[in-house]
């Protein structure tokens, strides 16, 4: 009854070990990348506002002018590009639904994506739901997993359509300077490739200006930017994001977007703007904090043996785990078990996180101190 294509993806690495830790007591987790913050109060009340005015109706496929206008907006007062509100931003359900939508808009079967790895988990399942077929772009430790755009051209066929881009990176908190992104740049305009670029971390920088790539000389026409408010806004739980594109591609995703999901939730979009309009000083606020924890995530794992490069986005470390002699697999599943401390293999993020896992610092301090401790017991006891 079922198809081949949903047949041959796994389940989530990520899932699986947070599934366990939620059955088990004094669990502390490193495992789920959300924001311990609570949405701030007035982002709440503008959503809050928005139900109990009655704006509980649809809105535009495309999202809210409003919020499209606070969109485009902010991406140009941050990055000096401009996207149209009415043709070329559209609100989505979140940043995966936008990555969902634009390789389903793009690709027919067989076309190739060249993706990072490690990356995001949701990328190749993306790909295979599209027809599409994945191209690894292995990243190493040794250039602090950044996607080189001499790897990217190495892994490049004929067949070759896109290069799905997550800057910074889930799971190793990368950061891809200004310098390689103009090469991968040039890369894709030599070979007419489609950037999708998912810069949902854009916010979470740390000791650096971000670099959009859209940005760049001749990569807007060639770029689909998705963003949203989850990690940045603490908004995970109101499922908002938004693509920005040239019109005529942003016109075929409308095509699957309005068929799937109709609309991004009313009350949400309420809220995103508000986010936009006045949030600036909450994201510097818990982008400071995410910053003191990284620092004592870091540090903590690199004093107890577990070899840890400084990641420069994200909230999340990728510690080598080679002192112990276990397979991520093992290394997650016995700590967990333990130790009861969830975190989450490096090799569910694809065959390069092997030997590693991913561990999240966006949780509080006091939790991050004890999970370092129980951890170098844990690595005491195997190395």
């Amino acid at each position: 009854m079922l198809s081949k294509r949903v047949r041959s993806i796994k389940p989530s690495g990520i899932r699986k070990f947070f599934d366990i830790a939620a059955t088990m007591g004094d669990v502390i987790s490193l495992g789920v990348g959300e924001p311990d913050f609570v949405t701030p109060d007035h982002i709440r009340q503008a959503g809050i506002d928005s139900i109990n005015a009655g704006d509980t109706h649809y809105t535009s496929n495309w999202g809210t002018l409003a919020l499209r206008r606070a969109i485009s907006e902010n991406i140009e007062r941050r990055y000096g590009v401009h996207y149209d509100p009415a043709t070329e931003v559209m609100v989505t359900v979140g940043v995966s639904e936008g990555i969902d939508a634009t390789l389903r808009a793009v690709l027919d079967d067989g076309d190739e994506v060249a993706v990072p790895d490690p990356g995001y988990v949701a990328y190749e399942a993306d790909v295979a739901l599209a027809g599409g077929k994945v191209l690894p772009v292995r990243t190493h430790v040794e250039e602090k997993f950044e996607v080189r755009a001499a790897a990217l051209e190495a892994a490049l066929t004929p067949r070759t359509k896109v290069a799905l881009l997550g800057n910074p990176n889930n799971p190793t908190g990368a950061v891809i300077d200004r310098p390689e992104l103009q090469k991968i740049a040039a890369l894709a305009t030599r070979n007419d490739l489609l950037i999708i670029s998912d810069e949902v971390y854009s916010r979470l920088v740390y000791g650096g200006q971000h670099t959009c790539i859209a940005a760049l000389p001749g990569m807007r026409e060639r770029t689909v930017l998705a963003d949203g408010f989850s990690k940045a806004y603490a908004m995970t739980g109101w499922r908002v994001g938004y693509a920005c594109a040239p019109a005529p591609i942003l016109e075929a995703m409308l095509k699957i977007h309005q068929y799937a999901i109709m609309c991004a939730p009313t009350m949400s979009q309420a809220a995103a703007l508000e986010a936009l309009l006045h949030g600036e000083d909450d994201v510097r606020a818990m982008v400071a904090s995410y910053d003191e924890r990284r620092k004592l995530m870091v540090n903590g794992l690199n004093a107890i043996g577990l070899d840890c490069y400084t990641p420069r986005g994200a909230f999340y470390a990728f510690p080598s785990i080679a002192c112990t002699g276990m397979t991520s697999e093992e290394f997650a599943e016995k700590l967990l078990f333990e130790e009861k401390v969830a975190v989450v293999p490096g090799d569910a993020f694809g065959e390069g996180g092997a030997g590693f896992v991913r561990c999240t610092y966006c949780t509080a301090q006091d939790k991050i101190n004890d999970a370092l401790e129980r951890i170098g017991r844990f690595v005491k006891k195997y190395s």
